[in-house]
């Protein structure tokens, strides 16, 4: 999972930050906007009016009565707009070097306050998550609105809605994309002490998961039989839905498979005892829900729907920041047309162009055919498709264990698995200099430099023995987000458009990577069909995280229809909503109704409406491998990724040459199913 989200998303739209709780008091009137418009055309010529009458209306947007009267509005925009334009790009260069070393400075200093959270050499304290909910940047955008910079940024480099940059981008240079991306900077102001408490909220929550573990060993049947390692210990959901899918590999896998399952209701449910979270003093029968010391019964306490309050408090402290926010006034607006540059409509469109095709059906009836046995609800994370699925998970722990068998081995092995992915090797070494490896506390994350003079992080789970296979997978998922974040910082154009599209692209990248973590191994699928499995795989999971996404929406919209619920009520609705998807996308499949597995995903409390990147990354995943057959997997991703932070049809068109959409994945599939027939 790229993170850390939580964050990196408020760094990233951090002009929408401001220093005190009150309504925005605009003091400029149609009359005086026309005035000056009309002055500053008739002095810098026709040719800048479009960009004179963007700036002009955007500024009065915002201007407030502290920021001066009207003559002092007129007076600003006469003296500070710059006609010519060759001064005008010294000056966007001069912005870039400034802005990076703010956003630098600012996420440079998250990373080592939340250190002490996310990684596993430090003794946890109190103190920590005190620090971690500090905002270092939350009076940056006060500082600017007083000082004018922000003005400044806005009358010189307006803002372009998205239908906009997808029809004038087309033609838009590398430089016109930068002056764009500038114009996005400012067109809100949301309160600091409101910013600060969406920190707040969203690091207690992101501190809850990563510490949500369970002591699989201590995880018994009705006959008091334990059926996982002593010393297993997974974070929910990850480290439990990844240890599931493992099991399809194995002789009893699917006892183990159920108890899971069971454990995971649980937690969706809020029935688990206390007594089992993150602790191993007692044995726990999820099956019955009791709880045993020595042997024998004991009473214990469910969690308090702590899992719902924390997702309500997330949830009210990002709507708080609606009123300051008149362009993207609800969080969910502000995930997909201002973050995702998607909207959220559009999103679902293509979610459920998925999720309704003939192809699911067909591919559940191949599934099940495979396992022998009806359809399981968590069959949604069926990993038969891949090649580590029919090999032993012990005999991949061993190989990594003994391969790295701490972090400096790991590390030092990063150049090797770029050159062998088609990398040049001097390029290879350049990239791994600009990536930090630490073991990480949670289940792993990566989380970027936002300046070149720092380094992106690499966290994934390091044990006494070694990097097992889980947390090499994760390792290599992260480090190919690493890797995009090198490219697009260092190699784009320009500043401004440093990064991807969205989420969802540098998800692309970091699965790409994952599904070669066999190959990088030495491990090679002697298949033929590896190519139509590995779309299957890819569908599979499409068809999986889509209904996941939408539940996480549709939450989310019942909560600003009900923004006075209470934690016990949001937990019932969650669980309605996910049972109804379930029945009406997943139930024609599994055979199965009310299922709620759909809710037990951790992004939805601590990853605020995240989950849709994920299905997004795996549509331009498929879009991209079949970009990337038969050409060298380095060079191109050197070339694609250095286009930078585009919106995501320009990016496809001008990276992919092709517009992102389900129908080649579906009609891949067809043609898989024909050659795949059991």
């Amino acid at each position: 999972m790229k993170q850390k989200i939580i964050i990196m998303a408020i760094i990233m739209t951090v002009a929408n930050m401001g220093c005190c709780d009150k309504e925005s008091k605009t003091v400029i009137d149609n009359e005086t906007t026309s005035r000056v418009t009309k002055q500053l055309v008739e002095k810098h010529g026709e040719q800048n009016r479009v960009r004179i009458e963007k700036g002009i209306k955007q500024m009065a947007s915002l201007w407030e009565t502290e920021d001066g009267d009207v003559s002092a509005f007129e007076s600003f925009c006469l003296d500070n707009f710059i006609g010519d334009a060759a001064e005008r790009e010294q000056i966007f260069k001069r912005l870039c070097l400034q802005f990076e070393t703010i956003y630098g400075g600012f996420n440079k200093m998250n990373v080592s306050l939340m250190e002490p959270i996310h990684v596993v050499d430090y003794t946890p304290f109190p103190i920590d998550e005190m620090f971690g909910s500090w905002n270092p940047s939350a009076h940056f955008e006060d500082d600017f609105f007083a000082g004018k910079i922000a003005f400044f940024v806005m009358l010189n480099f307006p803002f372009y809605t998205l239908d906009e940059k997808n029809e004038l981008g087309q033609q838009w240079s590398s430089l016109e994309w930068g002056y764009a991306r500038m114009g996005d900077l400012f067109t809100s102001r949301v309160p600091a002490n409101i910013s600060q408490k969406m920190t707040e909220a969203e690091t207690v929550a992101d501190n809850y998961i990563a510490n949500y573990n369970i002591y699989m060993g201590k995880l018994v049947d009705d006959n008091q039989k334990t059926l996982f390692p002593e010393d297993m210990k997974l974070i929910t959901h990850w480290g439990l839905r990844d240890e599931l899918k493992s099991q399809y590999a194995g002789a009893d896998g699917l006892i183990r498979q159920k108890l899971i399952y069971e454990v995971m209701k649980r937690i969706v449910d809020q029935s688990i005892p206390q007594e089992v979270i993150d602790k191993n003093d007692v044995t726990w029968n999820p099956y019955k829900n009791e709880i045993y010391k020595d042997g024998e019964k004991v009473s214990h306490t469910a969690e308090p729907f702590t899992r719902y309050e924390h997702l309500l408090s997330v949830f009210k402290a990002m709507k708080a920041a609606d009123k300051y926010t008149p362009m993207y006034p609800s969080a969910i607006s502000r995930k997909f047309d201002q973050e995702f540059e998607l909207a959220q409509a559009e999103v679902e469109k293509l979610f459920i162009t998925l999720l309704e095709s003939e192809q699911v059906k067909q591919v559940g009836e191949l599934i099940s055919k495979r396992l022998g046995r009806k359809l399981e609800a968590f069959d949604i994370w069926y990993d038969g498709f891949k090649t580590r699925s029919s090999i032993d998970p012990q005999l991949l722990d061993s190989l990594t264990e003994k391969k790295y068998p701490n972090r400096e081995s790991f590390v030092s092995d990063l150049p090797h698995i770029l050159v062998t992915l088609g990398f040049p090797q001097e390029k290879a070494v350049s990239i791994c200099n600009q990536v930090r490896v630490d073991a990480s506390r949670g289940a792993g994350h990566a989380w970027e430099a936002r300046m070149k003079e720092d380094k992106a992080r690499l966290r994934t789970r390091i044990g006494d023995n070694g990097v097992d296979y889980k947390g090499y997978n994760i390792g290599v998922h992260e480090f190919g987000h690493n890797v995009e974040q090198t490219i697009t910082l260092h190699d784009v154009p320009n500043y401004m458009l440093a990064g991807v599209p969205n989420t969802a692209f540098t998800e692309a990248l970091a699965f790409v990577f994952q599904k070669k973590d066999l190959e990088l191994l030495g491990i090679h699928s002697p298949d033929t069909n590896s190519k139509y499995l590995t779309t299957l795989d890819i569908f599979w999971g499409c068809y999986e995280i889509m209904g996941v996404s939408l539940v996480d929406v549709q939450v989310w919209k019942w909560m600003y229809e009900n923004p006075n619920a209470t934690k016990e009520q949001l937990k019932n609705k969650t669980i309605e909503i996910a049972k109804e998807i379930w029945n009406k996308y997943y139930y024609p499949v599994f055979g199965t109704k009310d299922e709620p597995i759909l809710a037990v995903y951790s992004h939805m409390i601590a990853s605020p409406l995240y989950l849709s990147a994920y299905p997004l990354g795996h549509l331009i995943e498929f879009q991209l491998e079949s970009h990337y057959e038969g050409k060298n997997i380095g060079q191109e991703t050197m070339k694609i990724f250095s286009n930078g932070r585009l919106t995501p049809q320009q990016w496809m068109k001008k990276g992919l040459n092709t517009t992102l959409s389900v129908d080649p994945l579906l009609h891949s599939v067809s043609t898989a199913l024909t050659v795949i027939r059991d």
